[in-house]
């Protein structure tokens, strides 16, 4: 990728224009992921003693750090954190493609995901659509193929991959690296992109020239006048908030585990929101009860078209 644009640290430190706006908050709503370079156990642990301080010392009250990109109808998004979770918990509950969707359930705009089986690798179909509520079947439908690549006692390596998407996108990535810490903790680096052209372009500016035209991202960009932090705002807003949704979501699926399995959908949705919440600025899209009641109708759906 070449970078026009990039950002790095912790937070303060024929169709008409409302179809292009839904879409283009499909867009942003997505997890599309895609590595700077393929990690190893080596350069993760090596990635780990370079970031200390950083995962000590940020505004986003949690260990993590935070870096976005912008290039040439590209853009991409990674964030490091330390998951206080065991790993052997991490690489064992995270290696099946149903888990997955698990995790991809909970972000506003993903309304379905369905783990099967494709030609040469298991796939998700995510089905992407309004963050309010909306039929499945009116939903944008994106196909990853899921490869397990690593799964060992000191490393933990998934991928996903979607060829296309709406609006001309492309080339939809999600990669998720890990390796084991001191203690009982996990060290994490989630990295996400995607390709986009003309017709992404524009509905991306739709959204951001509208509905979108407000919101920012975590990374500072300087301050202001009063000495008030001023973040990065469009596209890469996007993909920051994007980057604390997915990181949100794989904390809150690790965290419901512990709870009976009764109980684990309820405890994720609950963790998730709770977490969201931390950052109104960034975050904040609907009333956690409309959350809640929304999520739960959409995984008794799934739950019911799965049987």
């Amino acid at each position: 990728m070449t970078h026009t644009q990039q950002g790095r640290g912790g937070f303060a430190g024929g169709m008409g224009l409302s179809v292009l706006k839904a879409a283009a908050a499909c867009l942003m709503g997505l997890a599309s992921m895609h590595a700077l370079a393929d990690d190893d156990a080596g350069s993760l642990r090596q990635k780990y003693g370079d970031l200390r301080t950083e995962l000590r010392n940020n505004a986003f009250n949690r260990p993590l750090y935070m870096e976005s990109a912008q290039g040439d109808g590209s853009l991409q998004g990674d964030v490091y954190a330390v998951l206080d979770h065991p790993f052997s918990k991490v690489s064992q509950s995270m290696k099946e493609p149903a888990r997955w969707c698990d995790i991809m359930m909970l972000p506003f705009s993903t309304k379905s995901c369905r783990a099967g089986q494709g030609a040469n690798a298991s796939r998700l179909e995510v089905r992407i659509g309004r963050k309010a509520d909306q039929p499945v079947e009116q939903a944008y439908k994106l196909n990853f193929d899921y490869r397990n690549v690593a799964a060992s006692s000191d490393y933990f390596d998934s991928r996903l991959n979607a060829p296309s998407g709406p609006l001309g996108t492309r080339d939809y990535r999600i990669n998720m690296t890990a390796i084991p810490i001191d203690g009982n903790r996990t060290f994490m680096h989630l990295s996400y992109a995607y390709g986009y052209g003309s017709a992404g372009q524009f509905a991306m500016q739709a959204y951001l020239a509208t509905v979108g035209a407000k919101k920012v991202g975590f990374s500072s960009t300087g301050r202001d006048a009063n000495g008030q932090p001023q973040y990065v705002n469009g596209v890469r807003g996007a993909i920051e908030r994007n980057a604390m949704r997915y990181y949100l979501a794989i904390d809150a699926y690790l965290e419901a585990l512990d709870a009976p399995p009764a109980q684990q959908v309820d405890k994720r949705i609950q963790a998730w929101i709770n977490g969201v919440e931390r950052y109104p600025r960034q975050l904040h899209e609907m009333e956690p009860g409309a959350y809640v009641a929304m999520k739960r109708q959409e995984y008794q759906q799934q739950t019911a078209a799965l049987q």
